[in-house]
């Protein structure tokens, strides 16, 4: 009966009725989830509360995993849609100016037509008409791709579309004027195509 009694003195009397079977903080023997009337907690809160967090900290661990996953997916399609906006772009501009290289070797035919039309004369002009309809024709396609020459005389230097080639003083010319074309220039739509040749005073 003693033995029985020392058991019964040594057990929590919370009343709570939970069969945990686990000890109180306190040292006695609680059967509770909760707190002992000691006011400490139960040593099954204090592991059912370590779970939670262990829980809690994998969810967190998810979510955050899941996060970057999302701002990885979002940085390759904003990737993806720079480069097919760039490969459009490069395409545009491909079609743009496709046919620039033609039309720098036609120009080059064109400076022949006109050194050699430049040697026209009456005596010779049955003979020139046949290549002046052939330099007409070429100036007409150079018109249709939108080429157009640089106006290149009386002009202000501009190295964006002229190129110097000489310098000389001219009385009652300001310096930086071009004063005369040795070649002339062509802008093919908004660019370029070939820079005037020029003569600019000093």
């Amino acid at each position: 009966m003693k033995h029985k009694e020392e058991i019964k003195e040594e057990t929590c009397n919370c009343g709570c009725g939970c069969n945990c079977g686990e000890e109180c903080t306190c040292g006695d023997e609680c059967n509770c989830n909760e707190e002992c009337n000691c006011g400490k907690e139960c040593k099954c809160h204090e592991e059912k509360s370590h779970h939670h967090d262990k829980h809690k900290e994998k969810i967190e661990k998810l979510e955050n995993e899941l996060k970057e996953e999302k701002e990885k997916s979002l940085r390759i399609q904003a990737e993806m849609m720079n480069f097919r906006r760039r490969q459009e772009e490069s395409l545009a501009t491909f079609k743009k100016y496709a046919n620039e290289d033609i039309l720098k070797e036609l120009l080059l035919i064109k400076d022949n037509f006109e050194r050699g039309l430049s040697l026209e004369s009456e005596e010779n002009k049955e003979i020139f008409k046949g290549f002046r309809m052939i330099y007409q024709n070429i100036d007409k396609i150079l018109e249709e791709n939108q080429v157009i020459e640089i106006n290149a005389i009386d002009v202000p230097f501009d190295p964006a579309i002229h190129q110097a080639v000489m310098t000389e003083h001219r009385d009652g010319t300001e310096p930086g004027m071009v004063i005369d074309c040795l070649q002339k220039g062509y802008k093919y739509k908004d660019r370029v195509l070939r820079p005037a040749m020029v003569k600019v005073s000093e």
